[in-house]
C-alpha cells in the first residue's frame, strides 16, 4: 500500500535544512587530528601497495585527508583505532584527520563545505545529498543493507507484528537509512505514514527514550539495535532481511578531491579493503578491541560482528537498481521534490582500480 504524497512534508523540510550553510549543533562533526595509537597495526595494513604504486600516489605537496566516521563498530572505527589510514597515507606524505558524526546526513554538509573527503553512509543520506546538489560520488558499496536496519521494541512490549505499530510513537533519525526503512516497512504492513507518530531522535537520545517507555519502537541500525537487545531486553520486531529490503551502503567521496587526487582516492579504497579483510579474518581480536574501546560486553560485540557483512564492491547493476528503487520510493511519497537518476553520483572506476591493484600484488 502506498503512502500519501504530502505525508513526508516534515522530511522534505529536514532534507532542505541538512544543506543549509551552517551545521546545527546536533549535526556538527567533531574533528580529531590523527594521533599515534599504541595498538599494533597489522602488517597487511602497513603496506598498502607496491613501491611503484606508492611513489605514483605521492602528492606534490602535503595533503590532509579528512575521513568521516560514525557508530561504535565497523571498518572505519577499527581502522581509526589501529592507524591503518595514518600509516598508508604517511607513506605518500599525507596526513589523516578523523571527523565524527552521529549519523549519515551530517556528512554531506561537511562534504559541501570542503571539510570532508571520505565517509561511509547508508543509501538514504546518499539520496538526500544528491537532492541537495552536493558535489560528491558514491565510490563503492560497503554492505547490501539487508541486516543494516531494524525496528526494535522495548522489553515487555505488546507489539507483536508490524501492523501493531499503528498509533505508536516511533523514534528515528530523520534522513538516515533507518528513516526510509521505517516507511518501507510500514508500507509492507499496509499502514500509512499518518498511522504512526514519528519522533525525531539521534541514536544517543533514542535509546534512553526506548528504555523509559517514552517511545513504543525505534527504527535504527546496528550496533545500536543489538546493544539495546542485550542491555535492556529489547526485541527486534523486524529487519531488512526479514522484509527482503535491499538498501546498500556506500563509501562517499568529495568529487573535487577525487579529481585532484585520483591516486589518493585509490589508496583510500585499497587501505579500506585491507582493513576490511583484516577485520573479517581476525574477528576475536577485533571483538576484544571494541570491548576495550567501546566499553561493551564481548557477547554484544560478537553478535554485532556475526550479523554484519562488510563488503567492498563496485556498484554492480543489482546494487545500482536497489539504490534507484530507494530514491524512487522517496520521490513517490513526496519526501524529495524531484525524480533522480541516481547513476549520476555512482562511480566505480576508483574501486575497480583499487581491487585490481590489490589483486596484482598477490
Amino acid at each position: 500500500m502506498s503512502i500519501k504524497r504530502g505525508s513526508f512534508k516534515h522530511l522534505s523540510v529536514f532534507l532542505f535544512l541538512i544543506f543549509a550553510l551552517t551545521l546545527t549543533a546536533c549535526g556538527q562533526g567533531s574533528t580529531t587530528p590523527a594521533s599515534g595509537s599504541n595498538a599494533a597495526t597489522p602488517a597487511t595494513a602497513s603496506t598498502p601497495g607496491t613501491a611503484a604504486a606508492t611513489e605514483a600516489a605521492k602528492p606534490k605537496e602535503k595533503v590532509k585527508i579528512n575521513i568521516g566516521v560514525q557508530g561504535k563498530t565497523g571498518i572505519l572505527v577499527y581502522a581509526r583505532e589501529n592507524n591503518f589510514f595514518e600509516k598508508a597515507f604517511a607513506a605518500v606524505g599525507a596526513e589523516v584527520t578523523w571527523n565524527e558524526f552521529a549519523s549519515g546526513p551530517p556528512h554531506f554538509e561537511a562534504l559541501a563545505s570542503g571539510r570532508l573527503d571520505f565517509g561511509s553512509v547508508g543509501g538514504t543520506p546518499v539520496v538526500s545529498g544528491q537532492v541537495g546538489g552536493i558535489d560528491f560520488k558514491a565510490i563503492g558499496v560497503t554492505s547490501d543493507g539487508k541486516k543494516g536496519n531494524m525496528i526494535v521494541i522495548p522489553k515487555g512490549s505488546p507489539i507483536k507484528e508490524l501492523k501493531d505499530l499503528k498509533g505508536k510513537k516511533i523514534a528515528v533519525a530523520k534522513g538516515s537509512s533507518a528513516y526510509n526503512f521505517l516507511y518501507m516497512a510500514i508500507a509492507k504492513a499496509g499502514l500509512k505514514d499518518d498511522d504512526i507518530k514519528v519522533i525525531q531522535l539521534q541514536p544517543d537520545d533514542a535509546r534512553p527514550a526506548l528504555d523509559s517507555g517514552a517511545i513504543d519502537a525505534w527504527s535504527i541500525w546496528d550496533p545500536y539495535a543489538t546493544i539495546a537487545v542485550f542491555q535492556a531486553g529489547a526485541k527486534v520486531l523486524v529487519s531488512g532481511e526479514d522484509l527482503n529490503i535491499n538498501a546498500p551502503g556506500f563509501l562517499i567521496a568529495r568529487t573535487k578531491f577525487t579529481q585532484e587526487h585520483p591516486d589518493l582516492t585509490v589508496l583510500f579504497l585499497k587501505t579500506y579493503e585491507q582493513a576490511r579483510k583484516y577485520y573479517l579474518d581476525h574477528q576475536d581480536e577485533v571483538a576484544d578491541s571494541f570491548v576495550k574501546t567501546q566499553k561493551l560486553d564481548k557477547p554484544i560485540i560478537e553478535t554485532v560482528l556475526k550479523n554484519s557483512f562488510p563488503l567492498l564492491s563496485p556498484i554492480t547493476p543489482e546494487f545500482a537498481k536497489a539504490h534507484q528503487e530507494q530514491a524512487d520510493f522517496l520521490f513517490a511519497q513526496g519526501a524529495i521534490n524531484k525524480k533522480l537518476d541516481t547513476s549520476q553520483v555512482l562511480e566505480s572506476k576508483f574501486v575497480e582500480q583499487a581491487l585490481k591493484e590489490l589483486s596484482a600484488q598477490k
